[in-house]
């Protein structure tokens, strides 16, 4: 019976994984997310279990119309301070690709990145949500909320397909959101973080400047964890991520609610491209990347579109599989980042962590956040840059030598 229920298992996780592969996204965060509870559950057989954290449904998002693709409504995991953090609050706006398509959008609401009905009931609080100050010195007292994806454009959306029963409303949610978290005591805030990885670290950026104008008395910064997300040719030359990015502005009609200050003089797929909007932010903003990012690496530089012959396969999923020519394509990509962030980095109040890894998301997973064998830039972990820059500690503008100079990365090898 027992080798029954494990066949069963294996070839349900296998047909899991064919019918994800047909959005590229979530094919790829499935990936991702593998190697993150891997990283989590099995650094340390002697590692304390997680805090699980419930799920908090926003009921008040209704008279907003503040809902998901699927128009269900939206939700949030919330673990309170205490002591000296008890006036203090971290908000992540979790990631998770987009949709680009009335197609891929249908299919994603039908997953937990379009509808609270498939969303886990209880998450781990790891990495920068974690309750313990060993894993998390700065914040881990503090108010730490998760505010669910289901929007599928980085919460920035407010529009709506009637026919295709799909609503666009991603930022209404973050609005509700705060709403909600206003309510239940942020607005006595004496200190705010508005964070977010990948899709969320993109949103994180979008919203910065409304979270601090929704608390003006209180010390507000932003921290956007691989959410710089380049405009950069592909492996033969093309623009496949501007090509995505498009679609994801086209269906849900951003072009309406994009940042104005981009949109006066940039076309709006132009403005869905962070290294567009940091330049305009007001609010001091940290930037949390690799200068080889998974993510980017396998569907922005190297997509089966632009690598039909798979001569790209081995390195995008091992990095020590890179060919030479291959990694110096990847050294031109890390010197057009680091040329992009230069007068975002020469203001005294931003802070900046790029280290010369092959990984994504590095504030959500204990073994980068912080812990025995974390990834160092001049001996710092990224726990204690975010910390010191957000504490004025010290300025932080922390970028790492070339691969593969840095023995500390924790590069995500995928099977």
């Amino acid at each position: 019976m027992a080798k029954l229920l494990m066949w069963f298992l294996g070839v349900f996780f296998v047909l899991t994984k064919l019918v994800d592969s047909y959005e590229f996204e979530d094919f790829f965060y499935n990936k991702t997310e593998g190697a993150f509870l891997e990283s989590v559950y099995g650094a340390s057989a002697a590692a304390p279990p997680p805090l699980m954290i419930g799920l908090t449904i926003i009921h008040g998002a209704a008279a907003r119309g503040a809902v998901c693709l699927d128009g269900t409504l939206p939700g949030y995991h919330i673990h309170r301070g205490y002591g000296s953090g008890a006036n203090s609050w971290l908000i992540q706006l979790e990631g998770g690709g987009w949709c680009n398509s009335v197609r891929s959008c249908v299919y994603r609401k039908k997953t937990r990145r379009g509808s609270s009905n498939y969303m886990e009931k209880q998450i781990p609080f790891v990495g920068i949500l974690s309750n313990r100050a060993e894993e998390n010195p700065d914040f881990y007292n503090w108010n730490r909320v998760k505010v669910r994806y289901c929007d599928g454009a980085s919460f920035t959306g407010d529009s709506e397909d009637k026919a295709a029963g799909l609503q666009y409303r991603g930022k209404r949610i973050y609005q509700a959101a705060m709403e909600e978290l206003m309510s239940k005591g942020m607005r006595y805030a004496k200190q705010a973080l508005l964070s977010g990885c990948s899709a969320g670290g993109l949103a994180s950026i979008m919203h910065c400047d409304d979270f601090s104008n929704l608390l003006p008395h209180t010390k507000v910064k932003c921290l956007s964890d691989a959410g710089l997300f380049m405009d950069a040719n592909d492996v033969s030359g093309g623009h496949a991520i501007r090509d995505f990015f498009g679609g994801v502005v086209k269906t849900q009609g951003l072009q309406n609610t994009l940042p104005r200050t981009c949109t006066n003089h940039l076309d709006a797929t132009s403005c869905f491209f962070p290294q567009n909007l940091i330049g305009n932010i007001r609010t001091p903003l940290f930037l949390l990347n690799t200068a080889y990012d998974s993510w980017q690496l396998q569907e922005s530089l190297a997509p089966h579109t632009a690598d039909p012959h798979g001569l790209w396969h081995d390195c995008t999923l091992n990095n020590e599989r890179c060919s030479p020519s291959q990694i110096q394509f990847l050294q031109g990509f890390r010197i057009h980042m680091l040329n992009t962030v230069k007068r975002f980095a020469a203001s005294r109040q931003n802070g900046l962590f790029i280290n010369s890894c092959f990984a994504h998301c590095q504030s959500e997973r204990q073994d980068t956040w912080f812990s025995d064998n974390s990834p160092t830039i001049n001996n710092k972990p990224i726990a204690l840059a975010v910390g010191d820059w957000y504490f004025d500690r010290s300025g932080v503008k922390a970028i790492d030598c070339a691969y593969p100079c840095d023995r500390t990365c924790h590069n995500l090898v995928f099977k």
